[in-house]
C-alpha cells in the first residue's frame, strides 16, 4: 500500500528550511550585528536563483525574517532595522 502524498509535507518543510537557511546566510552576508531590511534585500537575486518558482522573494524574505526572530537568531528594532543575537 503506498502512502497517499506523504512526501508531499516532507518537501514542503525541507523547502521552509531551505529558505529558512538561505536567509540566515544571507543575513550573515552582511556582515554587521546590526542590519537593514534593505540589506538583506540585496540578497534578492541570488534568493531568486535558488527558488526560480517563487515569484514572491521580498515577501518570503520578510517571514523568514519574523521567523529568525521568534526563534531569538535576531531582534526587530524598528523601521526595517534587525539586529542579529545569535
Amino acid at each position: 500500500m503506498q502512502d497517499s502524498g506523504g512526501s508531499v509535507p516532507s518537501e514542503g518543510k525541507q523547502n521552509a528550511r531551505g529558505w529558512l537557511l538561505a536567509v540566515m546566510k544571507a543575513v550573515e552576508a552582511v556582515g554587521r550585528p546590526e542590519f537593514t531590511l534593505a540589506d538583506v534585500y540585496a540578497h534578492e537575486a541570488a534568493l531568486a536563483a535558488l527558488y526560480p518558482g517563487n515569484n514572491h522573494v521580498r515577501p518570503k524574505i520578510r517571514q523568514q525574517l519574523q521567523v529568525l526572530r521568534d526563534r531569538g537568531w535576531l531582534a526587530f528594532n524598528g523601521r526595517g532595522v534587525y539586529r542579529r543575537t545569535a
